[in-house]
């Protein structure tokens, strides 16, 4: 495997795409839909879901070529507009059944787990670790397992900005479900963090989106070179801490598969080595989520034209 030279690391355009695209979403209408989903149950409330797939397929014409040129390289051929929706309803699925998984209702799915003995070797280790995951499926449903799982505490570590985004809709199905998120850019975040990993959490990290002004390298993705960010590689490697990469992926219905799978380990990685370890687990991450996009093709929700050249902004 040929590992891009540290060099080639680099800085993103400030404010990536998905940043500046306005939210279409908003609290209450969050509030209004988990009302509904709540007391009608999850099957009645799916037939409301399905009108609001087709409404943003219809009506979003950047997010549809976005689905477009993406499912292109994920299904090796031309998609059809029943992929296309079928791309945008697993979308607003994953989002529709965060509703109940945050709200305990385990009882509504089938949940199949893939590598739990490498999640249980972590565990057993009492270090933590860094589960670097994607905008792939249903971070939600690995977050369930982590709450019917004796002893795996699962939080998410994100962004400022994000974190604040997400506890707002967290907050509008569940105010509890907001303490399991750590925001970064505060004066206290990477002491929280610290003291997570030392207490034997696992922390989730998605490792597929730039702010836009954050250390890039392109990599090999579906078919060409793709930007990602480095910089949650390197916080695991600044925590000597081994990364798993996860996915929940959405089966349809109320089927999801949650897969662990070992990636990286920086636990004896030293600070001269270690530009190029964390650029060698960056190639792993993006050839794993690759391998992931084409078996689940429908699961990867970037909505944004994820292999436009840097040049263009």
């Amino acid at each position: 495997m040929n590992v891009p030279a540290p060099e080639r690391a680099r800085q993103a355009s400030p404010r990536a795409e998905w940043v500046r695209r306005p939210e279409r979403s908003n609290r209450a209408m969050l509030r209004l839909m988990t009302w509904i989903s709540l007391r009608l149950g999850r099957a009645p409330a799916r037939f409301v879901l399905a009108g609001i797939s087709l409404y943003f397929l219809l009506f979003t014409p950047a997010a549809k070529a976005a689905s477009r040129a993406y499912l292109r390289r994920a299904l090796g051929r031309e998609p059809r507009f029943a992929d296309l929706f079928r791309h945008f309803h697993s979308f607003a699925s994953t989002i529709h059944d965060r509703v109940f998984l945050l709200n305990g209702r385990f009882d509504l799915f089938q949940v199949e787990v893939h590598g739990k003995a490498v999640i249980d070797e972590v565990l057993a280790a009492g270090r933590g670790a860094i589960l670097m995951g994607a905008h792939l499926g249903s971070f939600e449903a690995v977050r369930a397992i982590g709450r019917r799982q004796p002893g795996l505490r699962v939080a998410m570590v994100m962004y400022e900005e994000n974190a604040r985004k997400l506890n707002a809709a967290l907050a509008a199905i569940n105010p509890a479900a907001v303490q399991d998120i750590i925001p970064l850019g505060q004066l206290d975040s990477m002491l929280r963090v610290q003291a997570c990993l030392d207490q034997g959490m696992v922390l989730g990290v998605l490792g597929d989106r730039t702010l836009g002004g954050d250390p890039t390298v392109r990599v090999p993705f579906l078919g060409t070179d793709a930007e990602f960010p480095v910089g949650p590689m390197r916080l695991a490697a600044m925590l000597k801490r081994p990364v798993l990469f996860m996915s929940g992926l959405y089966l349809g219905g109320n089927r999801y598969a949650i897969h662990f799978e070992r990636l990286a380990d920086f636990s004896d990685v030293e600070r001269p080595e270690r530009d190029t370890a964390v650029q060698a687990a960056v190639v792993a991450y993006a050839a794993c989520l690759e391998r992931h996009c084409r078996a689940a093709p429908y699961n990867w929700f970037n909505f944004f034209d994820f292999w436009r050249p840097k040049a263009a902004g």
